[in-house]
């Protein structure tokens, strides 16, 4: 998907100040209760995601997280499909105050290739 260069610097500039989970760790963190934060609509929730995530769209993020996840210092793994939303869903916890957000690199799609064969 192409995006425009606004949306993009955006994004670059919210990977360059949070950090992120390899997809190796991903495992090891939700078994050790980190939270998995699927921030993609619900219909891409839908058609799959990482088993024990929880779904809380990108555009709502901001309004409901509290209601979702109360605990600020909760371990948070941000993902999308790739990147993009996912580390800028981390950049917007951490301006909220969850300190422990952080996205998978790779996202969903990524995951999904060292997982499902």
């Amino acid at each position: 998907m192409a995006y425009t260069e606004k949306f993009q610097a955006m994004a670059d500039a919210a990977r360059a100040r949070v950090d992120f989970v390899t997809l190796e760790d991903v495992d090891g963190l939700m078994a050790s209760g980190a939270v998995a934060l699927d921030i993609r609509d619900p219909d891409e929730f839908a058609s799959g995601h990482i088993p024990g995530a929880i779904n809380l769209s990108r555009g709502k993020l901001e309004m409901n997280v509290e209601e979702t996840l109360p605990e600020p210092d909760t371990q948070i793994i941000c993902y999308c499909n790739a990147n993009n939303r996912g580390a800028l869903s981390a950049a917007s916890l951490r301006d909220m105050g969850y300190a422990n957000a952080r996205y998978i690199a790779g996202g969903l799609s990524a995951w999904r290739k060292i997982n499902d064969g």
